[in-house]
This record gives structure tokens, sequence and C-alpha cells, in this order.
């Protein structure tokens, strides 16, 4: 717990708009691949479908559009931040291992790559200033 403590008063020190900005951008844009994956399962299931067997394939797509719809959104608001970039590690780690495996596309790989970046920084950096959690410790 104190390590948290420390990192929130390190990362409430050091804030700039500019680090708010990523994360408002990094929650919407896992929440909009969130509901490309949960309009297009068949996309995600011939992903999947070559490295798992087919009773994990079903419960993974639904793994990974649940969790990019509601950990998006929470990234983006900036509550429960750190939480929510935590359970999008694996689905982040595996898309960009994905592209290794099966046909390499240059573009999804760099969106993979640059998603997981953000998500380990705001695994360490928390929410902000300018954040719901930053608002409810205020109000408390």
């Amino acid at each position: 717990m104190k390590t948290v403590i420390q990192l929130n008063k390190w990362a409430n020190a050091h804030t700039h708009i500019s680090i708010d900005i990523i994360r408002v951008a990094t929650g919407l844009l896992l929440f909009m691949k969130g509901v490309q994956f949960a309009s297009q399962t068949d996309y995600l299931l011939n992903m999947i479908r070559p490295n798992h067997p087919e009773a994990a394939t079903l419960f993974l797509v639904h793994y990974v559009a649940m969790s990019h719809l509601a950990g998006g959104a929470l990234i983006a608001m900036g509550l429960l931040t750190r939480l929510s970039a935590l359970v999008q590690l694996p689905i982040l780690i595996g898309a960009f291992l994905i592209n290794f495996t099966g046909v390499m596309d240059i573009g999804n790989l760099i969106q993979a790559s640059l998603l997981l970046i953000a998500a380990v920084f705001f695994i360490f950096y928390g929410s902000g200033k300018h954040s719901v959690d930053y608002s409810l410790k205020m109000n408390m």
C-alpha cells in the first residue's frame, strides 16, 4: 500500500495535461477496439482459433471484448486506472505476440505495441490529477 501511495504522490506532483490526454485517448481506443471485437466476433475467432482449443476460444472472445469495453471506459474516465490497465495487460501482450504467430500486420503490431506501452505506463503512473479517482479522493 505504501508503494501505491508513493506512486500517487509522485504522479500528482509531476502531472501534466498531455499525460491525461494520452490516458483518455488510450481508454477510448481500447473501448473502440472492444466495440469492434463485440461486433466482429468472427474476425477475433479466426485470429485466436489456430492457437487455442475450441472451448477456450469462446471464453477468450468474450473476455477480450468485455474487458476492452469496461477497461477502456474506466481508463478514459480515470477510475481504477491501475487495475483496468493491469487487466488489459495479458490481452495486449497476446495482441502483440499474435502478429508473430500468424500473418504479420504492421498496423496491428504498432497499435498493440503503443497500447501495451501505455498500459504499463499507467499501471505505474496511475490516473493523474484530472481524473475521477483524484476528484473522489479530494472530496472525501
